[in-house]
């Protein structure tokens, strides 16, 4: 039976930011329906309000599902803050979830603020993020602590793209805070529903949170974990294919 994919992507992130991640699970998983979705503030739905806590983002995203016709159960690609309403969608609606990996996530039940958020990223992320009206500097910045992989070249033409996307559909600061306030606020659950398979996954190299939140959710949840070693904390954007195998060998039972 083919599978609906939802992608959800992290703190003032869109779905274009996915890249050619979508088309990268698509031809390794042919047939399947993939679906990327922009939480409330983000993207197509920039005009509207974030929740400031993550079960409006449930909501939210359970509403446009519906809307579109899609009917559960979903699986689920999920990166930071995308990856914490997985989270609690899982929690609040197992049915609803056939399968989850979650990507370079934290929560504070396991994990505290300093590694899930790194401080030597605070003056980038405050002067170069929240404060410049640069947009182009903004996405630079971005990309300098997210990514390793890529090259020189390929990180300057995608921060043009996400300058450009910005510009098209800008994230205001006020819902920007409110993203961080929802992050910030979340309380994990104690455990996962033991129906719903869900495998983290993680960047060794992450430069943004630290990688040991991840396997802090892992050892947690006693869920399985695959490490990328060299790979920033945008997982899909610098190894997509690894990604996509690592899911496709999961999902097939593959140790």
């Amino acid at each position: 039976m083919a599978r609906t994919w939802v992608l959800l992507r992290g703190l003032v992130r869109e779905q274009r930011h996915w890249q050619e991640f979508p088309a990268q699970l698509g031809q390794r998983f042919p047939g399947d329906r993939v679906v990327a979705l922009d939480l409330p503030g983000n993207g197509s739905l920039y005009r509207k309000s974030s929740p400031t806590r993550i079960e409006g983002m449930v909501a939210a995203l359970r509403a446009e599902l519906s809307a579109r016709g899609l009917r559960p159960p979903f699986h689920v690609v999920a990166l930071s803050l995308g990856a914490m309403t997985a989270i609690s969608w899982i929690s609040d609606y197992p049915g609803e979830v056939a399968a989850a990996a979650l990507l370079n996530s934290s929560v504070a039940r396991f994990s505290p603020f300093w590694q899930r958020l790194r401080p030597a990223n605070y003056r980038s992320i405050l002067v170069d993020g929240l404060l410049t009206g640069d947009l182009l500097r903004k996405e630079r910045a971005i990309l300098a602590m997210t990514t390793n992989l890529i090259s020189a070249g390929q990180r300057e033409q995608v921060a043009q793209t996400w300058a450009g996307y910005a510009r098209e559909q800008p994230v205001s600061r006020s819902n920007s805070l409110r993203q961080l306030l929802a992050a910030a606020r979340f309380s994990a659950p104690v455990g996962l529903p033991s129906a719903v398979p869900v495998l983290i996954m993680n960047s060794g190299a992450d430069r943004l949170v630290n990688p040991s939140c991840s396997l802090a959710m892992a050892r947690g949840w006693g869920l399985p974990i695959r490490v990328h070693p060299d790979a920033g904390h945008d997982l899909t954007l610098d190894a997509g294919e690894w990604a996509t195998s690592t899911l496709h060998d999961w999902l097939s039972g593959k140790p």
